[in-house]
């Protein structure tokens, strides 16, 4: 299997076969993001050829006796049929349907047991695609999509140059549900800037509930030297939130939310982890932030951000 600089997969796809279609981003202009600047390029499709050989490696890993015998020896699970395939790369959504729709092909080809297939997606990707492609893309196996919205504040998603509004994240989660293709929304807590965490919540909460995502996972920004945040910040143009007002952001998303949606806070930018089924589990979620907001841990949650690598 061939991968190009540094992986990004979802933690709840971590039972799926990472296969690279794509690197780098097509839009590559958000003020926070510094996820792919290793790359020597801005975004590159995987020839059709390499993306072949990788499925037959994956083919024959998952059932080579040698293959077998090996993660016995060494106390790992026996390779098994891939049941879904996470593609990676920032957006590999934008590629053409047709394109999506040759991928899609091998991999049912060489992993016929293959169930669904994942990625990555931005919100004009889906523009992007005509409603009959969305119902096609279905049916070749496209489900689970995560999306990138971050925010479902206006003046969040303009200052922070995501490309989109709030009302195009309705517009098209509304003809993914016409397709029948899940989705799962990244959000970003921390994006409205000091002052604005609460009120970025209650607008977020406003969009998301018109809305219906499987999964909400939540990060937490993260301002690296290397981002256009940063020089914003130096400017005096922007001003990042407290730690204490990104939990507070993230209580009022979860106060705010009226959808039945699994939430949870994924990855190492958190530092307090929650997570649950809504509406089910808000109570508890909601007692375990709130204990979380103390100002008198502002210090060590600063500390623990300000150590983070990366995202």
């Amino acid at each position: 299997m061939h991968y190009t600089g540094t992986i990004w997969r979802p933690p709840y796809e971590a039972g799926s076969l990472l296969l690279e279609v794509t690197a780098g981003c097509t839009w590559h202009r958000c003020k926070f993001c510094t996820l792919y600047g290793e790359l020597p390029f801005r975004f590159r499709m995987t020839p059709p050829e390499t993306v072949e050989a990788d499925l037959r490696e994956a083919q024959m890993l998952a059932h080579d006796p040698m293959g077998k015998l090996t993660a016995h020896l060494q106390g790992l699970p026996e390779p098994g049929s891939v049941r879904r395939v996470f593609l990676t790369g920032a957006n590999p959504f934008a590629l053409s349907f047709g394109r999506l729709r040759q991928i899609a092909e091998l991999i049912a080809h060489y992993l016929p047991a293959c169930e669904t297939i994942g990625c990555f997606a931005r919100v004009t990707d889906v523009a992007r695609k005509t409603d009959g492609e969305l119902e096609a893309l279905r049916g070749l196996g496209y489900a689970g999509l995560s999306i990138g919205v971050e925010t479902g504040d206006g003046p969040s998603l303009e200052f922070m140059d995501k490309g989109y509004g709030p009302g195009d994240i309705v517009e098209q989660s509304r003809r993914l549900d016409g397709a029948g293709i899940a989705y799962h929304f990244m959000y970003l807590a921390g994006l409205p800037g000091a002052g604005r965490g609460v009120e970025g919540a209650v607008n977020s909460a406003e969009i998301f509930n018109r809305t219906h995502p499987r999964i909400i996972g939540s990060s937490m920004l993260t301002v690296f030297p290397e981002s256009r945040l940063h020089e914003e910040m130096r400017r005096g143009t922007w001003t990042e939130e407290s730690e204490i007002e990104k939990l507070e952001e993230i209580r009022t998303l979860v106060k705010r939310l009226e959808i039945p949606v699994w939430f949870a806070t994924l990855g190492a930018s958190n530092a307090v982890w929650v997570q649950g089924e809504l509406p089910a589990g808000r109570e508890a979620m909601l007692a375990q932030l709130e204990a979380a907001c103390d100002p008198a841990r502002e210090a060590a949650l600063r500390r623990y951000r300000t150590s983070l690598p990366h995202l």
